[in-house]
């Protein structure tokens, strides 16, 4: 991909929407302000994927030792977008790449957890594989204050787009005259 402007903001029409083991027991070591933060906007931008039709693919980091999705986040997932890993990049996971390759979609937005592991290492491999990748500032956590800000500053240090729930909600609607744009503009009010 080129580095032109226009890539350098999200396109409904190119983004897929990846959510990274928002998990019970891992939930469970989040600082709780910062998990009901980060499970408030991946709730924002799981209802907004599913309004613009933006194809959603989630992850599972051995379940057996780290439970399930949270609910709240799972009751929002379409059919046939899970993957399942022991790997911490989801590059790595079995079928992970089959399924983004059939989406034909190019720009990758992620929210998740842990940031400074999974988030981090997938951002990357993703970028290293020619997507477009967005890490979703807001919307990602670690157990440490400093590994999140590392895992920021190494991601914006690599050319990856570190963002934000809004930038992206308003970055997929382009234009207050979008007929979503009411009911979406309502998730972050």
């Amino acid at each position: 991909m080129s580095s032109s402007l226009t890539e350098k903001l999200c396109h409904v029409q190119q983004s897929q929407l990846l959510v990274i083991d928002i998990q019970e027991r891992l939930a469970s070591a989040m600082p709780a302000e910062v998990l009901e933060k980060v499970v408030a906007n991946t709730q924002v931008l799981l209802t907004a994927a599913n309004e613009l039709d933006i194809p959603v693919v989630h992850s599972e980091q051995y379940p057996k030792g780290l439970g399930n999705t949270l609910a709240a986040i799972a009751e929002h997932f379409p059919e046939g977008s899970s993957v399942t890993k022991t790997s911490f990049s989801c590059s790595d996971a079995e079928d992970f790449n089959d399924l983004l390759v059939k989406k034909k979609r190019q720009q990758i937005i992620i929210s998740g957890m842990e940031s400074h592991v999974c988030v981090l290492q997938t951002a990357l491999q993703l970028q290293q594989k020619g997507y477009a990748v967005f890490v979703v500032e807001d919307a990602i956590c670690s157990r440490k204050k400093f590994n999140h800000k590392n895992a920021i500053k190494r991601l914006q240090q690599s050319g990856v787009v570190v963002t934000n729930v809004e930038s992206v909600l308003f970055e997929w609607l382009r234009d207050a005259t979008h007929p979503k744009f009411k009911t979406l503009s309502k998730l972050i009010k």
